[in-house]
């Protein structure tokens, strides 16, 4: 045969190997450790299981601005205001602030937008101006699947103020509360 293709093809020349570096593998396992901004999930409705969501959002550049009392009260009239959601339990650390939401209108309302919404209701109310802009742009979410996450998360939380020193008990901590009871229950 001349000027035809060969009768058995030629083998593809493998790759050059490629160097695996340590945090090229944990990029490659964990995706989400690694994550620079956080992914906002819609909130999934599964029949009659509760729809509650972990939030953790910090203040702009880590400022330790939110842990007193004119401050607190400042964070909880706005969630009281902003009622497409309603919290749960809180704590508010000097730096950043953990909640657990639940959706409190039929069609849910977009997180994001309530997020935005109660963070400016604060900084319009904020009497010093000298901290602004008072809160970090993103803010990480998770919705929990299980009432064993709930309780977890939340022991974790409560004791946020004893693992950063801040007190020997977490009962101790005057800026933790819960503004509504969001019972978990399942299908």
């Amino acid at each position: 045969m001349e000027g035809g293709a060969p009768a058995t093809p030629r083998l593809a020349q493998k790759p050059a190997a490629v160097e695996v570096t340590p945090n090229a593998q944990a990029r490659r396992s964990s995706p989400l450790h690694c994550r620079k901004r956080p992914a906002h999930f819609p909130t999934v409705e599964v029949g009659f299981r509760s729809s509650i969501i972990f939030v953790t959002l910090c203040t702009n550049r880590r400022q330790p601005v939110l842990a007193n009392k004119e401050s607190v009260a400042l964070v909880v009239r706005a969630w009281q205001g902003a009622d497409y959601w309603h919290v749960g339990r809180y704590v508010i650390m000097p730096d950043h602030i953990h909640l657990f939401c639940a959706p409190n209108s039929n069609p849910i309302q977009p997180l994001k937008k309530w997020m935005s919404y109660w963070r400016n209701l604060v900084t319009k109310g904020w009497p010093d101006r000298s901290p602004l802009p008072i809160w970090q742009r993103e803010y990480w979410d998770r919705q929990l699947r299980r009432k064993e996450s709930y309780a977890a998360k939340w022991d974790y939380v409560k004791n946020n103020p004893v693992r950063h020193g801040l007190v020997t008990k977490a009962d101790d901590w005057p800026y933790h509360g819960e503004l509504n009871a969001l019972a978990w229950h399942d299908p």
